[in-house]
């Protein structure tokens, strides 16, 4: 007898018994085409006859199919902004007696709450970092599903950035590398695996060239204050301000607000800290870089040694894997860890460490 369903793991249509015999069944939810996501108080179904003619009949017994319906429009509905809000998920490589199947990197990607995480200031160079990471070489292993939600999320990333004016040369940088490896992906395809078609993909690259078009004209609001302001501050209070700083891009950027912070931000000492935080002792032997008095240019030192060598990032907030169980969480979500001792089984887990975490 051949199985009636949709999908073989499906348990098969709903089936009605009326005056005339047993007659399948399908919810009558009109509320999806108007957008209403409240499908638990519909209790219409439409009866298929034989002659393929459909008549209203109003039964309680469709639960099944009312949440099957709603998943599907969930998952098909572009308005959506994230799939899933967990706190933690498990990170299982391999097929067990106990669970079946592995999880991949669009599984985590949409699993994971980074579509709340991005709202966060501790969380959100963090997530910006990861997308530009996945654009650089992991876009075309996401599914469709979790492609559809890293471009939703790129756009509230977008709208944030257009509204509070915060870390623009952050998110300029991630469109930039997105849409290099767009134009390759499109030139190259039928050589490339791409998922969807080839329309969505362009009208995607022309999104990005709207959202960077944006960014260039995006001017700075000047805020009006009449409080104490930064310049009020004494010359060894910023100078310990420039101290903490770990990029040498924030701190060009700061010293063109003023005088008085370019000259605290041309200071040798200054950028020879921040060479020794982020490279090596035998790294600088091998890009030695002189002024014409005869001494290292240590900031020109910075930027030539970024070029050959990775910086130290620094984050708020990380995502945390934990060893003992296989889990990776926000730290301060925590999880349910079985370990004696849970601190000893975390470790924090870098953008790049997210992506080799599911590289089999």
């Amino acid at each position: 007898m051949p199985f009636l369903g949709q999908d073989w793991r499906s348990p098969g249509w709903r089936w009605v018994k009326t005056e005339d015999g047993w007659k399948r069944c399908e919810p009558f939810t009109p509320a999806l085409e108007d957008g209403n996501n409240q499908l638990n108080d519909i209790s219409h179904t439409v009866i298929i006859t034989g002659d393929d003619e459909k008549e209203v009949y109003s039964t309680e017994d469709c639960e099944f199919a009312a949440k099957k319906r709603k998943k599907d429009h969930f998952r098909n509905n572009t308005d959506s902004q994230c799939f899933y809000r967990e706190k933690w998920i498990y990170v299982h490589k391999e097929s067990t007696k106990e669970r079946h199947g592995y999880c991949t990197l669009g599984e985590a990607f949409n699993r994971l709450d980074f579509s709340s995480a991005i709202q966060d200031i501790r969380r959100f160079n963090y997530v910006v970092k990861l997308l530009q990471l996945i654009a650089k070489s992991q876009l075309t292993s996401l599914s469709g599903a979790a492609q559809k939600n890293y471009f939703n999320i790129l756009d509230k990333i977008v709208r944030k950035v257009m509204e509070d004016q915060y870390n623009p040369r952050l998110i300029k940088d991630l469109l930039q590398d997105l849409s290099s490896t767009l134009c390759i992906l499109i030139r190259g395809v039928g050589k490339s695996v791409l998922v969807g078609n080839i329309n969505i993909w362009i009208c995607r690259l022309e999104t990005i060239l709207l959202w960077q078009q944006q960014l260039k004209n995006l001017q700075m609001n000047k805020q009006v204050n009449n409080g104490l302001t930064l310049m009020d501050l004494p010359l060894h209070m910023l100078n310990n301000i420039l101290y903490r700083f770990s990029d040498g891009w924030d701190i060009i950027t700061l010293g063109q607000v003023t005088p008085t912070l370019y000259m605290l931000s041309e200071d040798r000492q200054l950028w020879k800290k921040l060479c020794q935080y982020h490279f090596a002792e035998k790294q600088f032997c091998r890009h030695l870089i002189l002024s014409e008095k005869g001494h290292i240019d240590w900031k020109l030192m910075y930027f030539a040694l970024q070029k050959y060598y990775p910086i130290k990032e620094q984050y708020g907030d990380t995502l945390h894997f934990c060893r003992h169980c296989s889990i990776l969480f926000w730290k301060d979500t925590g999880h349910p860890c079985t370990a004696s001792d849970p601190n000893t089984c975390l470790m924090p887990v870098s953008p790049q460490h997210f992506i080799d975490l599911f590289k089999f």
